[in-house]
């Protein structure tokens, strides 16, 4: 078992959404994630790499799907956690596996992973705003931004919100509570949404 617990990171996939019952008999929105097993491929010091790091990979690939440059580590999802390699993280190696024994049932964690694409959106649906007036001598304009320039530098200066892509990003949700834990089939339940669709990778922190 690794050395490190702290701030512990494992790789899973969301499976999907469905609801239970709390003890009081309310439903309770809940989140189905396959979370690892993740495994020790390299372990980054300051000695050698200039920092301290562990890296770890989610999904070993069948052997008619690895090629060449993906032999020494023949997994689909290679992720890196700088973190200081403390002296009761020595015994860290490679080879050591991250499963759900890391994790308790009731304790908070942090999910993070791409939220869902929804193409080309305009400003009103992408940074609420409110529109213009549909009165006043106002047509076809109820959703445009209005200006956006200035009289001076003369130009759009840079950051100004309006229309373009929507969604497709990062995304981090923070204190979601874990309803259960199925160690055998590798399964987490966790209270409430997470980012992206389904089969979309996970990075999930203790």
């Amino acid at each position: 078992m690794p050395g490190f617990q702290v701030n512990m990171l494992i790789l899973g996939k969301k499976l999907g959404m469905t609801q239970m019952f709390g003890e009081k008999g309310n439903v309770i929105p809940v989140t189905l994630v396959e979370a690892g097993p993740c495994f020790v491929l390299q372990v980054k010091t300051k000695e050698k790499d200039k920092y301290e790091a562990i890296q770890i990979g989610y999904e070993k690939l069948k052997e008619k799907k690895v090629k060449k440059p993906q032999k020494d580590k023949p997994y689909r999802y290679i992720k890196e956690l700088r973190i200081k390699i403390q002296e009761s993280s020595k015994e860290t190696k490679v080879g050591d596996k991250i499963d759900l024994s890391f994790f308790k049932e009731g304790g908070n964690i942090t999910v993070a992973g791409i939220s869902k694409g929804k193409g080309f959106a305009g400003a009103v649906k992408k940074w609420h705003f409110k529109g213009r007036s549909p009165t006043h001598g106002t047509k076809h304009e109820e959703r445009t931004i209005g200006s956006v320039g200035s009289r001076f530098p003369q130009r759009v200066t840079p950051g100004r919100k309006g229309a373009g892509r929507m969604g497709s990003q990062k995304t981090t949700v923070k204190n979601l509570k874990i309803v259960k834990l199925d160690p055998d089939k590798n399964i987490m339940i966790l209270r409430g949404a997470v980012p992206g669709r389904k089969g979309s990778l996970l990075e999930i922190k203790g």
